[in-house]
């Protein structure tokens, strides 16, 4: 049976590719990859340059897929969580399509996710309704990945909760209705909008890190309202150079 590789390849550094991924790659006959346009090539870039770097014991080819449009104009309840299913599943489309096209018998395909597969990202999900289809019979492996949570913690040499306290992982979207009760470290993940600076408990304290792992890393730490408008600045200037933005976050409240 053919056998597809869902493989983590780290938050930007292609030195964070574990060597269990190594071995996946050198399994993978087609990466198909998903392109998310103009902006965001240096992206496509990197995962060839993580192939061409790693990939050594056969030949293989990358395919781009176009990503289909998302509806972004709903934001909370069902509509959101209904205009995000039709998305996955215009995207289990396109990849059903391509992989039809592309692969031969007994070709392997893979995707490569940036940081974990299993922390915000819809590609485990993605893979589970094409296998539903069943217009293409394999089976799939998931190889777990350095996730830009990780890697902010790393860069600001810090532990994400302190000594017996719990971690909560959030969106930007959820950050909107303030801190979750009960939860003093608070890691954001998905903010476009830079939600946190709408918080306005007092002592809040900030670790930001934005294009982790990668050369154009940035790092703020900070009492939130002391940092915010830096934050929020230095986000806007590299959004501007580089066309998109990636970052993360952990908010802590005082003891």
């Amino acid at each position: 049976m053919r056998q597809l590789y869902v493989i983590g390849i780290g938050a930007g550094d292609p030195e964070q590719v574990t060597v269990q991924a190594i071995r996946a790659l050198n399994a993978v006959d087609v990466f198909f990859v998903l392109d998310k346009g103009a902006a965001k090539d240096d992206l496509v870039a990197l995962r060839a340059e993580i192939c061409r770097r790693y990939v050594t014991e056969r030949p293989y080819r990358i395919v781009e897929i176009a990503d289909p449009d998302r509806d972004r104009s709903v934001l909370t309840g069902r509509q959101y969580n209904a205009a995000v299913q039709d998305w996955h599943e215009a995207r289990v489309g396109a990849i059903e399509a391509a992989m039809l096209a592309e692969l031969a018998p007994g070709e392997n395909p893979g995707f490569l996710v940036w940081g974990d597969p299993a922390l915000y990202d819809s590609i485990i999900r993605i893979v589970d309704r094409l296998r539903a289809r069943g217009a293409l019979d394999f089976d799939y492996q998931v190889i777990p990945g350095i996730s830009s949570v990780q890697q902010l913690a790393a860069a600001h040499r810090i532990v994400l909760n302190r000594i017996g306290e719990p971690i909560h992982i959030t969106t930007g979207r959820r950050l909107r209705s303030g801190l979750p009760a009960g939860q003093d470290n608070v890691v954001v993940m998905l903010d476009s909008d830079l939600a946190c600076r709408d918080l306005t408990e007092a002592g809040l304290e900030i670790y930001w890190g934005a294009y982790l792992g990668s050369p154009e890393q940035i790092l703020v730490h900070g009492l939130l309202a002391d940092v915010i408008d830096e934050i929020a600045g230095r986000r806007a200037a590299a959004r501007e150079r580089i066309g998109w933005i990636m970052d993360t976050y952990l908010i802590r409240r005082p003891v």
